[in-house]
C-alpha cells in the first residue's frame, strides 16, 4: 500500500466501521514470519527516543552497535523505520542564567542529533514534514523527526519558536519534571518550589500554543500538567499529541493519561502515544522494586544525571540481571494499554512510542531491534494490517499534516 493512500484508506474504513474500537485482547495463532511480512510491510513510527551523553561521537556512535537501545543497526533488525529524536533539557531554575544554560544544553543535542545524519546520509535524513517521512521511506532510508521535550530552553518568550520550526522540530512539550514558564507539570518538584497543584498555562505559555499552530509544531501534552493540559487542547487550532503517556485506567502513575485527557485529545483530533515504559505500564514486582532502590542508592545516590559512566555502567548491568530473577513488565501488558485506548477512542487516536533511552522498554520490546515483537503482539489480538498502519504511523502524518495545513493559514 503506498504511505500517501494511507490517510484516506483509514478515513474510509472508519466510515465502514472496519476501525471501530471494539474489544480487541483475543488470541490468535500467528507465526512469527506473518507477523514479519506485515510487519515489512508498514511504516513504523516511534515518537520519543532520548539520545545518549557523546551522541554521534567516538563514545556512542550510532552506526554500528552500541549500548544504546536505538542505534542504526537495531532499528534495521528490528523493522524501526522512523524515530522522533529527543532535544531534552531538564527543568531548572526560572532565570536569565539558567534560560541561557539550558538553551546550550538544547543546541548541544540538535548538534548531535545532526552529526549523526551527517555522518550516514545514506542511510538516514531528517524529514521535516510528512511528505518528506514518506520519500525517505520509499527511498529505503531510516528516518529522524526531532521533538523537543520541555519548552524550558525558550527562555521568557517564544521567538526562539520560528528557529526551531526551520530546523525541523515537529513537536515541543511545554515541561518535563517541574513547572515551569509556560505551564504546570504533571510531576512538580518540591527542590524547585513548585506548587503540588498545577498553576495552569501562564500568559506565556498561552502565547506558545499560538506560536507553535503558527509554525505547524505539534503540542505535545505528555508530561504537562492536567489543568495546563486541557487548557492548551481548548487553545490549539491544530491536533495536539501525547508523544509518550499511558491510560490511567489501566494503570494509576502521575504520568498517565486518565479518561478525561484522553477524551480531549480525541475531541481535538489528536493522538495519545501509549509508551512501553515499565513503571506507566503496570506495577513493578515489590521485590523487584526494593532491589533497584538499593542499587539506585549505591551506584545513584545523586541521581543518574550527576552520576558518572562507571557507576551508570554498573547500574545498568545490575539491573539487567535483576530483571531475570523476578517477574517482569511484558510487552502483552504493554498492549493493554493500546487496547484500552483504542477501545475507549478509536482506532485513529492511538499511537506506540518506546522512549528508549530514556528510560523505556518492556520485556519483549527492550529495544529497537525488538520492535517486531510489537506488531505480532497486535496481530494475536486480532488487529488488520491498516489498523496496526495507523497505530505505527498513520495517525502521526495525519496530525503532522493537520498541523501543516493550518500552519499554512496563519502564516
Amino acid at each position: 500500500m503506498r504511505l500517501a493512500k494511507l490517510a484516506s484508506l483509514v478515513s474510509a474504513l472508519l466510515l465502514s466501521g472496519t476501525l471501530s474500537g471494539t474489544a480487541l485482547a483475543q488470541s490468535k495463532v500467528v507465526t512469527e514470519a506473518e507477523a514479519r511480512a506485515l510487519h515489512q510491510q508498514i511504516l513504523t513510527i516511534d515518537t520519543h527516543v532520548d539520545i545518549g551523553r557523546g551522541y554521534a561521537t567516538h563514545l556512542l556512535d550510532p552506526g554500528g552497535f552500541t549500548k544504546a537501545q536505538v542505534d542504526l543497526p537495531k532499528m534495521r533488525a528490528g523493522g524501526l523505520d522512523a524515530v522522533f529524536l529527543i532535544v531534552y533539557v531538564g527543568q531548572g531554575a526560572l532565570t536569565p542564567e539558567a534560560y541561557q544554560q539550558a538553551a546550550a544544553t538544547a543546541e548541544n543535542s540538535y548538534q548531535a542529533i545532526m552529526r549523526m545524519i551527517r555522518a550516514y546520509p545514506q542511510q538516514v535524513g531528517l524529514a521535516k514534514t510528512a511528505a518528506e517521512v514518506e520519500a525517505l521511506h520509499a527511498a529505503g532510508k531510516r528516518i529522524v523527526l526531532l521533538g523537543m521535550e520541555n519548552a524550558y530552553p525558550l527562555g521568557d518568550s517564544v521567538k526562539d519558536v520560528a528557529k526551531w520550526a526551520e530546523r525541523g522540530i515537529r513537536y515541543v512539550s511545554f515541561t518535563h519534571i517541574g513547572h515551569n514558564q509556560f505551564s504546570g507539570s504533571s510531576n512538580p518538584r518540591a527542590d524547585l518550589n513548585d506548587a503540588a497543584e498545577d498553576p495552569g498555562l501562564s500568559v506565556l505559555g498561552r502565547q506558545l500554543v499560538a506560536e507553535l499552530n503558527r509554525y505547524g509544531i505539534l503540542i505535545d501534552v505528555s508530561h504537562v500538567g492536567k489543568k495546563s493540559m486541557l487548557e492548551a487542547i481548548k487553545l490549539s487550532k491544530a491536533p495536539v499529541i501525547a508523544s509518550h503517556s499511558g491510560a490511567m485506567s489501566v494503570h494509576a502513575n502521575l504520568r498517565n493519561l486518565d479518561d478525561e485527557q484522553l477524551d480531549a485529545i480525541k475531541a481535538n483530533g489528536g493522538v495519545a502515544q501509549m509508551v512501553a515504559f515499565r513503571s506507566y505500564v503496570a506495577e513493578l514486582d515489590p521485590g523487584l522494586n526494593a532491589e533497584i532502590s538499593k542499587l539506585r542508592a549505591k551506584y545513584l545516590p545523586n541521581g543518574w544525571a550527576n552520576a558518572n559512566e562507571q557507576d551508570r555502567n554498573s547500574y545498568d548491568t545490575e539491573l539487567a540481571s535483576l530483571r531475570k530473577q523476578f517477574p517482569d513488565v511484558t510487552v502483552a501488558q504493554f498492549v493493554d494499554h493500546i487496547d484500552y485506548s483504542v477501545q475507549r477512542l478509536g482506532i485513529e487516536h492511538v499511537g506506540i512510542a518506546s522512549d528508549f533511552d530514556g528510560g523505556g522498554g518492556v520485556q519483549g520490546w527492550e529495544d529497537a531491534s525488538e520492535t517486531l515483537n510489537v506488531t505480532w503482539e497486535l496481530m494475536r489480538r486480532g488487529y488488520t494490517k491498516a489498523q496496526i498502519e495507523a497505530l505505527w504511523g498513520g495517525n502521526v502524518l495525519r496530525i503532522l499534516r493537520q498541523a501543516e495545513q493550518v500552519a499554512a493559514k496563519r502564516q
